[in-house]
């Protein structure tokens, strides 16, 4: 809707009182539509989530450094470096510096443009006099004659200011605000997404590590397995195949153990890159994984229009375009402005500043497009379409939010319930390895079934070990979806 309103001038006290109301009337006049945020489809609650996880509020687990409730204390030191060395961080904080500025520039146009110049000249004029005979058109010049010199000074002031009639710098404005507001946003969803990476990244490492501790513990069971097989061997109770089936299940086990470096190598690698180091300055040492994931809260879908950063930056694009609808419909008005200059001139030095030298000139000008060929409005219906795919594009970022709050609450529910039921092979396994090893001991069954029951074994503790990896990852992610304690507040 036009923000412009008319105005009827009252009969008595015109002067001032009209001069007050006119400028008053200038002041309110915006045209273009007036930003609402459109209304977007929030469901009541989240389907994969529990009444309990729903009621709780976010605000009492997910603070703004949600990173501390793992209660690691090298995640929170490598944490603490994002904010002052990570490079995608620090490119979207110069970017919002950029779109700050070009706030500062768009409002300096409320102001009046000022420029002082000083100007010192010497001249002569042509001395050879020149008459036009009277109805003839020939020239004839007369004698030469010595024309004097002089220099002149000048000392002018300009004054230009645009008057914003139709509110077409106000819109300007209202869309740098907004956009500085959107890159903001950006800074911090930056800031989440890089410390979102550098925490998964750390929990896979420490998982990479478990495994490899995993790994070196198996490899030490296999080895005084072979041990006992080779004694056996000796003794004439089983055969050769038998052992150098003890010795293959050893090596491959320890080849499992080896290529756990190559990932955490990697890992390392991808740690150093998050806080802005070479992979070469920095150094994790091994250290056993003693982190459980923590239960988290869903809170209202609402919430998360007030939660995510990426949310308030396609918000605030969304009235960065509409205020471009309001520029783009101020170009059919005319446009006003006041132009002055006065100053001191004289072609004598010492009387360059006397009051008789002073000059000085005012007006104000009017100016209308006539005819652009169709420009102004392909213009308007250019900053329309902006405006409708920034609405699409923000519900389209509300969806996603709803869709990945939804994927990670299942995967905490559901990777909780398999750890569970994970647990309970592990510990079947190791039962089994026991009772084949004693059955192998006794004669009972070859050396086969333990091999099997090894590879059982190991199996089901390195599925064990990946689940919490992945539940890990799965909080982090909630985490994430639910806006890592930022607020638009």
């Amino acid at each position: 809707m036009n923000s412009c309103h008319h105005y009827n001038r009252a009969n008595s006290g015109w002067p001032f009182y009209g001069l007050v109301a006119l400028l008053i009337f200038v002041a309110a006049c915006s045209v273009g539509p007036d930003y609402k945020r459109p209304a977007v489809t929030t469901p009541t609650g989240y389907k994969e989530a529990d009444s309990a996880a729903t009621a709780q509020s976010i605000d009492d687990v997910i603070k703004l450094k949600w990173w501390e409730m793992f209660a690691d204390n090298e995640l929170n030191a490598l944490e603490d470096q994002v904010d002052l060395s990570n490079q995608t961080v620090a490119q979207a904080e110069a970017r919002y510096r950029q779109v700050r500025a070009l706030v500062v520039s768009a409002r300096a146009a409320y102001y009046p443009t000022v420029t002082l110049g000083v100007g010192v000249t010497r001249e002569q004029n042509s001395g050879v006099g020149v008459t036009r005979e009277q109805n003839s058109p020939r020239v004839s010049s007369g004698p030469a004659k010595a024309s004097p010199q002089f220099t002149e000074h000048t000392l002018p002031i300009d004054m230009s200011w645009e008057i914003d009639v139709w509110g077409r710098i106000r819109r300007t404005v209202e869309s740098g605000e907004a956009n500085a507001q959107a890159s903001a946003a950006d800074l911090a969803a930056a800031k989440l997404s890089a410390r979102a990476q550098l925490a998964q990244a750390y929990f896979q490492l420490r998982i990479v590590d478990a495994q490899k501790q995993l790994l070196d513990a198996t490899v030490a069971a296999d080895q005084k397995s072979l041990e006992l097989t080779t004694n056996r061997y000796n003794s004439g109770v089983v055969s050769r195949g038998d052992v150098l089936q003890a010795e293959t299940q050893l090596k491959t086990t320890q080849a499992q153990a080896v290529d756990t470096g190559v990932q955490r190598a990697q890992l390392e690698h991808a740690i150093a890159l998050l806080i802005g180091k070479a992979p070469a300055d920095l150094s994790i040492a091994v250290a056993p994984l003693k982190i459980t994931p923590p239960e988290l809260p869903a809170g209202a879908p609402e919430e998360i229009l007030k939660r995510r950063p990426d949310v308030a930056a396609a918000e605030r694009s969304m009235a960065a375009a509409n205020a471009q609808i309001g520029v783009a419909v101020a170009a059919y008005y005319p446009s006003m402005s006041v132009n002055t200059t006065g100053g001191f001139e004289s072609s004598n030095l010492a009387k360059w500043f006397s009051w008789m030298g002073r000059f000085w000139s005012a007006g104000l000008s009017m100016t209308q497009t006539l005819f652009d060929g169709g420009l102004r409005s392909a213009q308007v219906d250019q900053a329309r379409a902006n405006y409708d795919a920034t609405v699409a594009n923000y519900r389209q970022t509300v969806l996603t939010g709803f869709q990945e709050v939804e994927d990670n609450l299942a995967a905490q529910q559901i990777l909780g319930s398999e750890a569970q039921a994970q647990d309970a092979a592990v510990n079947a396994a190791q039962q089994s390895l026991a009772l084949t090893l004693n059955q192998y001991q006794a004669g009972i069954v070859s050396y086969l079934n333990v091999v099997v029951a090894q590879t059982t074994a190991l199996a089901n503790q390195r599925a064990a070990v990946d689940i919490l990896g992945r539940r890990l990852s799965a909080s982090v992610l909630l985490v994430k979806a639910l806006g890592g304690g930022w607020k638009t507040a």
